[in-house]
């Protein structure tokens, strides 16, 4: 089996399905309101270097790399990437996850990398490894094996020997998710990232797809939330100079005026209805979660929870 679909995962299933993967898989089998999906395996990847006879040189080209050397590390993300996105899929497992896009019925998917290292509460793989959103079944092998490929760019290799994970096994898995056009996206963090008071969670929101707050293109909006009574303690809103939307298979900019970028981006009852959202995940996992939303057509949707490793406590 190549793939597996949320439903079928959970939080302890991060050696198959990598941080987002699993965590998906346990929120939405919590009654979490989670864009539907499919997971492929990080065994998948294993299968396919192993049958593209392509691991041992793999395996070869990290045994020369030195966290001192930046031109080792580089040369061997370039060989390495070639090495994966030249080789062709085996004919089993292309079939088996194009028929897995195809269960979904929808024209446009994300396609996530989740790491077999990721998340945990020391060491995060956030922003180390690449995410491709509106992709569709034209350019879903591609997507597939680009975010395999991740797993050997110049920053994750340098982040891997930082970590320590040289000769630790890390594989990767690859998220596959019906993609949701936001009308607005953001981020929350359960418990306040600065004061860190853990009775206060942050909620931040924009205008369009969450890449531009992911990024830190924009300033968003900022919702400081009691937890114990749901109660909104502050607000700042943001100036929001433009904002990503749908193009085609991809995304663009677009510009946004100061009147339409500078209004509040949710109301006070969908601040309340996200925060709800994102305390109930809070308590499902027991720690502080670092939270990424979407709202479509006035529904939240959860696209991933990792836990929050910057609290001194």
């Amino acid at each position: 089996m190549s793939c597996q679909t949320f439903r079928q995962l959970k939080k302890e299933d991060v050696a198959i399905a990598g941080g987002k993967g699993a965590s998906l898989g346990e929120m939405i089998n919590n009654g979490i309101p989670v864009p539907d999906g499919f997971v492929i395996l990080a065994a998948t990847f294993e299968k396919f270097l192993r049958e593209t006879d392509i691991n041992v040189e793999i395996d070869s080209q990290m045994d020369k790399v030195n966290v001192d050397d930046v031109n080792s590390i580089d040369n061997a993300s370039r060989i390495i990437n070639g090495l994966i996105l030249e080789a062709m899929i085996p004919d089993n497992i292309n079939k088996e996850i194009n028929e897995y896009f195809s269960k979904l019925h929808t024209d446009y998917v994300a396609v996530r990398s989740s790491a077999t290292a990721e998340d945990s509460e020391t060491a995060s793989w956030a922003g180390e490894l690449e995410s491709f959103l509106f992709v569709n079944k034209k350019n879903f092998v591609e997507a597939v094996k680009k975010c395999w490929a991740s797993l050997f760019t110049a920053r994750a290799i340098h982040y891997r020997l930082g970590q320590g994970l040289k000769y630790k096994h890390v594989s990767v898995a690859v998220v596959v998710q019906k993609m949701v056009k936001s009308e607005v996206a953001g981020i929350t963090f359960t418990v306040h990232p600065v004061t860190e008071d853990r009775n206060q969670m942050i909620i931040e929101a924009i205008f369009g797809l969450g890449e531009a707050i992911v990024g830190g293109m924009v300033t968003p909006d900022s919702y400081v939330i009691d937890k114990k009574g749901m109660t909104i303690i502050d607000k700042n809103i943001g100036r929001q100079k433009m904002k990503i939307i749908q193009s085609g298979s991809g995304t663009k900019q677009v510009r946004l005026t100061e009147k339409v970028g500078g209004k509040q981006k949710l109301t006070e009852k969908q601040i309340i209805d996200v925060a709800k959202i994102c305390r109930q995940i809070e308590k499902q996992y027991k720690f502080p979660c670092d939270i990424e939303w979407a709202m479509d057509k006035g529904k939240f949707y959860i696209v991933q929870s990792r836990p929050i490793t910057t609290l001194s406590k």
